[in-house]
């Protein structure tokens, strides 16, 4: 892998999401999401940055990744482009994996496999994702893409959901895209953080079946012979991306934070 400097994990997170108010400082298993995500994150091997808001509401997630040893950048809460901008100016970033904070389950040795597609590419300019097609459970997501394609995408993008999604100007056909695959598809199981149904799923996931020390493909095992647990948020709709090009093709593909 190239200079570890300069290839970094931004995870978006605030406190007043929508559908579940608080989500990323929920415990379970005695930790916060937000620890569950760092910890899992850093299996990757690179360093993990925290993009919050200025809001004074966002003070606690501030303190939680202080207490996890991760630097923050604050920034804009709608414009969560900039806020990208601005993580990669402040942290020296040549490379990016967005990741959201909706994703506590993440798995870190998938973050790596897409780094390393995106580095064998050697393209600043390609857009990585294992959500386009989408072949892992949703609350896996992970994206790649050079840090001169984020400042182009903040220079031309203008729609309200081009600057709070970050990617759909990434993904729309301007840049070369290459996906990250499992074997098989394990999209229809649902491991992301948005509604109190995902969060009973992630609880138990923690407290019943270590998930927290699981890689992907145990967790999917899990959760393919305990159909009981599937059906607790299988009817959860995701929030689609509005004002896009691309939102009959990508149903938030890149998380809320």
């Amino acid at each position: 892998m190239s200079d570890l400097a300069k290839v970094g994990v931004v995870t978006q997170a605030r406190m007043t999401s929508t559908r579940l108010p608080g989500k990323v400082l929920m415990t379970a298993g005695g930790r916060s999401m937000l620890a569950h995500q760092v910890t899992r994150l850093q299996r990757a091997g690179l360093p993990v940055y925290v993009a919050t808001t200025t809001n004074a509401t966002d003070d606690p997630i501030v303190a939680a990744a202080a207490d996890l040893g991760v630097p923050v950048h604050r920034g804009s809460e709608d414009d969560v482009l900039a806020r990208y901008v601005g993580a990669v100016h402040e942290f020296g970033l040549e490379t990016v994996v967005r990741v959201t904070s909706d994703c506590p389950l993440i798995d870190g040795a998938v973050v790596a496999r897409g780094v390393a597609v995106f580095e064998a590419a050697a393209d600043p300019r390609l857009y990585v994702s294992n959500t386009q097609p989408r072949t892992y459970p949703r609350g896996f997501e992970l994206e790649v893409f050079g840090a001169q394609a984020l400042l182009e995408a903040d220079r031309d993008a203008h729609s309200p959901a081009e600057r709070e999604h970050v990617t759909p100007y990434l993904y729309s056909g301007r840049y070369p895209m290459r996906p990250v695959l499992r074997e098989g598809d394990a999209s229809r199981f649902r491991v992301t953080l948005d509604t109190p149904e995902d969060l009973i799923v992630i609880t138990r996931l923690i407290e019943e079946y270590d998930a927290a020390d699981l890689d992907a493909e145990a967790i999917i095992a899990v959760l393919e012979s305990h159909p009981d647990l599937v059906a607790v948020n299988a009817h959860v709709q995701q929030k689609q991306l509005s004002d896009s090009p691309s939102a009959s093709r990508v149903e938030h593909a890149d998380g809320a934070d």
